[in-house]
Formats: C-alpha cells, sequence, structure tokens
C-alpha cells in the first residue's frame, strides 16, 4: 500500500483531478472531449474507439492487437451470439421482431431514458424484456452465473455488431435521462475504495500509462465504444457491467450487482461522453 501511495504522490494525482465542476452535458462533452486531444494531440478521433491501441508510445501494444484482430478471440461468442438471435422462438418469433429496423443500426442510441418505465435501458435489459414477451426463459442472476451472464453478453455483442461504424448518439434531452446522467457523472468523479480512486483517476490523470506493472490504461473517450468485448485475461465476451464490477474490486470498493441502477447511469454518462464516436464492439482488449 505504501508503495502504491508512494507511486500516487510522484504521479500527482493523490490530492484530487480534474474537477467535476457544475455544467450542463453538452458543455461536459465539449470538456470532456477536449481534455483528451489536448492530452494526446496526435491521436485522430475515430482513433480513441480503439481503446488503448490508439495512444502515442503503445505502438508494441497496437501491433499485438491488430495480430490478434487478424482472427479475432471473440469470433467463436459473436457466432453464438448471432446463433441465439436468428434462432425463432417457440413462438415462430425473434428478436428482430422486439427492436425497430430489426435491430439494425440503432445500438447507437443506446442507454436510453424510457419515459414509460422512467429509468435508463440498456441493450441487456431489452434483450432480457424480448425473452420474456415471448414466453422465453430470460438471463438471471447475472453475477453469480458466470455462463448466463457470459451468453448475454454473446447476444449483446451480436446486437452491436449490427450497428458496427454507427456514431454514438445519446438523447439526454428529458429531464428523467438528465437526472440519470448527473448521477452517473457523480459516480464517475467520486473516489471510492481503500485506494482512493475515482473512475477520472485511472482513465484520465493515468490514461495510457502503465500502472501496477500489468498493462497501460486506457483513455475514458472511447470506452464504451467497445463492449461487449473479449479481454485477454478471461478468455470470454463480456458485458461493460462485468468491467465496472472488476474495476470496483480492482480499487478495492465494493462493487454493485450486474444490472445496477448506478451502473446503467455511469454507462450512459461514459457513453455520452464518447459522442461522435463509432461504435466497434465487440472488440478484443487487454
Amino acid at each position: 500500500m505504501k508503495k502504491i501511495l508512494l507511486l500516487l504522490a510522484a504521479l500527482g494525482i493523490v490530492a484530487g483531478t480534474m474537477p467535476a465542476v457544475l455544467a450542463d452535458p453538452a458543455t461536459d462533452l465539449k470538456q470532456f472531449q477536449a481534455f483528451f486531444k489536448k492530452k494526446f494531440p496526435t491521436v485522430p478521433f475515430d482513433e480513441f474507439s480503439n481503446g488503448l491501441y490508439a495512444l502515442p508510445g503503445l505502438e508494441v501494444y497496437r501491433e499485438q492487437w491488430e495480430m490478434f484482430n487478424e482472427f479475432p478471440p471473440y469470433e467463436l461468442g459473436l457466432s453464438l451470439g448471432k446463433k441465439m438471435w436468428e434462432t425463432p422462438f417457440k413462438n415462430g418469433k425473434s428478436f428482430t421482431s422486439c427492436f425497430k429496423n430489426g435491430g439494425k443500426n440503432i445500438a447507437q442510441g443506446y442507454p436510453y431514458w424510457d419515459e414509460a418505465t422512467q429509468k435508463i435501458r440498456t441493450a441487456e435489459m431489452d434483450l432480457n424484456d424480448c425473452l420474456k414477451k415471448n414466453g422465453e426463459p430470460e438471463f438471471t442472476d447475472l453475477d453469480k452465473n458466470q455462463g448466463a451472464r457470459v451468453k448475454l453478453a454473446e447476444l449483446t455483442a451480436y446486437f452491436y455488431s449490427l450497428s458496427a461504424g454507427q456514431r454514438v448518439k445519446i438523447d439526454i434531452s428529458s429531464p428523467g435521462a438528465v437526472k440519470a446522467y448527473e448521477e452517473g457523472k457523480k459516480f464517475w468523479w467520486s473516489r471510492r475504495g481503500q485506494l482512493n480512486f475515482a473512475c477520472s483517476n485511472c482513465h484520465m490523470d493515468l490514461a495510457g500509462k502503465n500502472f501496477g506493472g500489468n498493462q497501460p490504461l486506457s483513455a475514458a473517450l472511447g470506452h464504451t465504444t467497445a463492449w461487449p468485448a473479449q479481454r485477454l485475461e478471461w478468455g470470454r465476451l463480456e458485458t461493460i457491467h462485468q468491467r465496472y464490477k472488476t474495476c470496483n474490486s480492482q480499487v478495492r470498493a465494493k462493487p454493485f450487482k450486474h444490472g445496477d441502477e448506478i451502473y446503467n447511469h455511469l454507462q450512459l454518462y461514459e457513453t455520452y461522453m464518447s459522442s461522435g464516436l463509432p461504435l466497434t464492439a465487440p472488440a478484443m482488449r487487454n
């Protein structure tokens, strides 16, 4: 712990990070993206969708990533997701019946505020609801049942693949959406855990740096565009909420449950901050 605190002090992030000032979402977005454009001026905007592999000084990681992508490790999971998507339900319908445009070119609008339920909806929630509406078993107990969670991640990955290249465009014009956004923003900037880290410490202050001896940290800009993703150490596709959980655990904070409202709101905030970037999900990550 002492070594970690000394390193944090050397990096100048023990006392604080870029402040979360009160501002409207549009102003937040402008400042957030400007931060990364200034931090990494040589990185083209769209490249931020490729995570740490876009950052300067990490060319070796980029080369390895490109080699892996010749035969993407997530292809098996993606094919399983496609099979689930295309397999008819017992009533003869399929997932395409639950989504506008049959599910094509709509993922860029997720997550979104739903006036009917007065909640933020994620793709995973809508996919599970589609199963329920059609009399099919849902994916449940996602924190304990890894098999169910991975299947949902595979299905979600295929859903997102139907919108590959579409640019993130999140609607937060309603009061409910703004409230959820502000809660996600607060979570992003708040310190937690024994390491007293906020999301911003790792993915803004330390973006591109190798902290802890494992691997460089990705930039927050573009983070959500790649998920569901397959990390090499996991060897399987996973949801972004599972990534949130592991991040919380890594700073020694108690993680929330998969699908918890606060993670939905964090996902909304993070995704809105990546407005304009192209979707790359599913993707391979270190």
